[in-house]
């Protein structure tokens, strides 16, 4: 794996496995204290997780509650997971474009769920188009187990470009953890090149949910707050942080939504594409451009280059969650989540 100006050598091993801990965490069954939902479970009774399939996607139910669905229709330009609700099923996703809500927006008809892509690959791009060719396309499931606590979704995809050539193969895994008042989704995603690959610095990009409306901070009740402790879109877009959270009310409940990038994923501390009409994104490799819209000193490509055979890992856990969240409980689950392998 290469960038531009240097080379980054880097040893990729993936290992699935799980060490148990005498002092294990009452919701996951086998699962420690590191566990990144782990404070929430204050000795409570483990929420089984379990997944349902259908037509073209993967329901995943909670406590018997629908939370999401992995939808991986042939319309679709990526799968996405979509609705995605709270403990308490409140949606925090924008409906539009798969259901029309009165009143809601219809800008941005890519952005959908919570979705992972990127506008630059080769000469395709992955985030905007509406339409395939370029299409990420869901190959098949290689693991679905539910159990206690938590549940585990893997699969395999093909990123195809506008040549209809596919360039990249994606194992992704999703592990859906369930707390008392909160939901976590693990999302562990691996890039391996089938040819080379050249990612371009750009703000479309990468790791997104685009929100309901009366979510986001223009138009809506919606508060951002970054690990840095930026608290408005405007301060935390184009800069680094390793988490960010999102909360609003609705009817009165407060609810938010977080989104945590783990130290192992590239490009380390990501930058963030968060706005304030409602799409809230990690972006890792948009680099060059971010850091000249900041007017960081010395801004410099990030370049992502791929070999083929070679991978680029990404890890992001979102934390879905009823009732609010402060800077401290956050940097602790932060803290959670980076010890874990």
């Amino acid at each position: 794996m290469k960038t531009k100006g240097f080379i980054v050598l880097v040893a990729v091993v993936i290992m699935m496995s799980m060490v148990v801990s005498a002092q294990s965490c009452p919701g996951c069954s086998g699962c420690t204290l590191s566990c990144p939902m782990a404070p929430e479970y204050n000795g409570q009774t483990a929420t089984p997780v379990a997944f349902v399939e259908g037509k073209d996607k993967i329901d995943v139910l909670i406590g018997g509650q629908h939370m999401t669905s992995y939808l991986f229709m042939g319309t679709l330009t990526k799968p996405v997971l979509y609705p995605v609700k709270t403990p308490s099923a409140v949606v925090l996703n924008r409906g539009f474009p798969l259901v029309k809500v009165d009143g809601e927006t219809t800008d941005h008809p890519h952005h959908l769920g919570i979705f992972f892509t990127y506008d630059e690959v080769n000469d395709s791009g992955f985030w905007n188009n509406t339409t395939s060719p370029p299409q990420i396309t869901h190959i098949k499931v290689t693991e679905m187990k539910g159990g206690p606590g938590k549940g585990t979704l893997a699969t395999i995809m093909h990123w195809i470009d506008k040549n209809r050539k596919p360039i990249l193969e994606e194992k992704r895994t999703m592990i859906f953890h369930a707390g008392q008042n909160a939901y976590a989704i693990d999302c562990m995603m691996d890039l391996t090149a089938k040819t080379k690959v050249e990612f371009g610095d750009t703000k479309e990009g990468m790791f997104a949910i685009r929100t309901a409306d009366w979510l986001r901070e223009k138009g809506g009740t919606g508060k951002y707050l970054s690990s840095n402790g930026d608290t408005s879109a405007s301060t935390i877009w184009g800069k680094r942080a390793a988490w960010v959270t999102l909360e609003a009310k609705k009817d009165d409940k407060t609810v938010g939504i977080a989104i945590m990038n783990h130290p192992t994923s590239v490009n380390y501390p990501t930058f963030w594409h968060a706005r304030d009409y409602g799409l809230f994104s990690a972006n890792p490799l948009g680099q060059e451009v971010f850091e000249k819209s900041t007017k960081a000193p010395n801004p410099k490509k990030f370049g992502l280059e791929l070999e083929p055979g070679e991978i680029a890992h990404f890890r992001f856990l979102v934390i879905i969650y009823d009732g609010n969240k402060t800077k401290e409980q956050l940097d602790a689950q932060f803290e959670k989540f980076s010890q874990q392998k």
